[in-house]
């Protein structure tokens, strides 16, 4: 850190604290070179992404938009706004944490879908028909027995089997 007086480079930290509401640090400096102080105060840089469409350009990640796609796909549907808040929260939030200066776009649909699945079927299957560009009833047909066989797996997933439990308590 250059000293704002004499800009001389050697600077040493005298005092640390948090500060905006625990978002920076606030920093005290004195100039090894003319002894003022100066403070100084250091924040998280957390930058989006940007999106790189299919014609390849470049744009910056827009959650105004992000939202707007979400909330049409949401449209009458019984999902409130706590709940499409935290999924666009995690949506940014993965998107952040991946750490890259450029994602496709396509990544952010296919992250956008996965989150809509998890809220309301019939949104994801509004987006995805759209995202996807479906030209006709059957790629709507194929892409609901795809969510089915989804949605058929978790369930056995989660469902607990009886049938082993009863039969080991009888060779007991």
């Amino acid at each position: 850190m250059h000293c704002p007086f004499c800009s001389n480079e050697e600077t040493k930290v005298i005092d640390s604290r948090l500060a905006g509401d625990g978002m920076q640090i606030r920093r005290r400096r004195q100039c090894l070179d003319c002894n003022e102080r100066f403070t100084t105060f250091e924040s998280a840089e957390l930058v989006m992404p940007r999106l790189i469409k299919n014609d390849n350009s470049r744009q910056p990640f827009d959650e105004a938009k992000l939202r707007y796609s979400m909330v049409r796909a949401l449209e009458k549907r019984p999902v409130g706004s706590d709940e499409l808040e935290e999924a666009i929260g995690r949506l940014v939030h993965k998107l952040r944490t991946m750490g890259e200066r450029e994602v496709p776009s396509r990544l952010v649909g296919e992250l956008v879908m996965e989150e809509l699945r998890a809220l309301d079927e019939v949104a994801y299957v509004r987006f995805a028909s759209v995202y996807r560009r479906f030209q006709d009833i059957t790629e709507f047909e194929e892409e609901i027995r795809r969510l089915q066989k989804i949605s058929d797996a978790a369930a056995a997933r989660e469902q607990m089997s009886l049938l082993p439990d009863l039969l080991e308590g009888k060779r007991r």
